[in-house]
């Protein structure tokens, strides 16, 4: 199994770190527009800048999705796709690029799906970490007792909600970055985001040398570029899923995913 110090998670953040830049953390539903598609969209992502790639589990009860996650979501289950099938896309996502690549999952999907075959299989596949959306940090200690002896990244969320007493006990049970929440709600492009960043981010800090990444809202090059100052990395997720879902073809879509990402990372340069 892999050791927590080998993890790509971490050395992508060395990487970028030493380097000056500033982290792109880019979406997608797995199934949407369909699981081969999926693979060209990750080998675009990559070579159009992307640091780490991350692939979300279809569900029916999306809690912390906004409509453009949860219309993809629908898509993808009305194939019926399997956890089983989405796992070995991702082992072939991994034999095409080299960026790390996380699942984002609700835990129902891999409770019934088992915990720690869970971990293993998508180990085997090439996964770097899994972020749990909508399980408790209260809960979450067997499934960090398997993914840490895995060398799986668990990423553990905090919202502008969170207290620092929780937060404290967060981090304990966290891995390779903390995904910082920039609004209260669910996912989906915003027209601003009003939350005092520099504080929330600064207080993160005072519990954890974990690199940040925020996420939720982020809709575009300009928001990304002004959210950049106060984290390590930007999360790009619906505005990415629109791009997919909307393009006319499937070669547009490429070419309109490859333009988006181009212009995010210009903005965080």
């Amino acid at each position: 199994m892999k050791s927590m110090k080998s993890n790509r998670i971490t050395e992508k953040f060395q990487e970028l770190k030493a380097s000056g830049k500033k982290g792109l953390i880019t979406y997608m539903t797995a199934g949407d527009p369909n699981l081969e598609t999926n693979i060209e969209i990750a080998s675009i992502m990559e070579s159009a800048g992307a640091d780490l790639i991350e692939i979300g589990i279809p569900f029916s009860d999306p809690v912390a999705d906004g409509p453009s996650i949860q219309q993809a979501s629908i898509r993808s289950l009305s194939k019926g796709i399997t956890m089983l099938q989405i796992i070995e896309t991702i082992g072939k996502i991994r034999q095409r690029v080299k960026v790390p690549l996380i699942i984002m999952t609700y835990y129902n999907p891999i409770l019934q799906y088992g915990l720690e075959k869970f971990v293993v299989d998508a180990v085997l596949a090439g996964v770097d970490g899994i972020i749990v959306p909508d399980l408790p940090f209260e809960e979450c200690g067997q499934l960090f007792d398997f993914t840490d002896s895995a060398g799986l990244c668990l990423i553990q969320l905090v919202a502008p909600t969170t207290t620092d007493g929780r937060m404290e006990k967060i981090f304990s049970r966290s891995r390779g970055f903390i995904y910082c929440v920039s609004v209260t709600g669910i996912t989906g492009i915003r027209n601003e985001i009003n939350t005092d960043l520099r504080s929330l981010t600064a207080r993160i800090s005072k519990y954890t040398t974990l690199p940040i990444a925020i996420g939720f809202g982020i809709g575009g090059p300009l928001q990304a570029g002004m959210v950049a100052h106060y984290c390590d990395a930007v999360v790009v997720g619906s505005a990415l899923v629109d791009t997919i879902a909307y393009a006319k073809d499937s070669q547009t879509m490429l070419i309109q995913v490859n333009s988006l990402i181009k212009d995010i990372k210009t903005a965080l340069s």
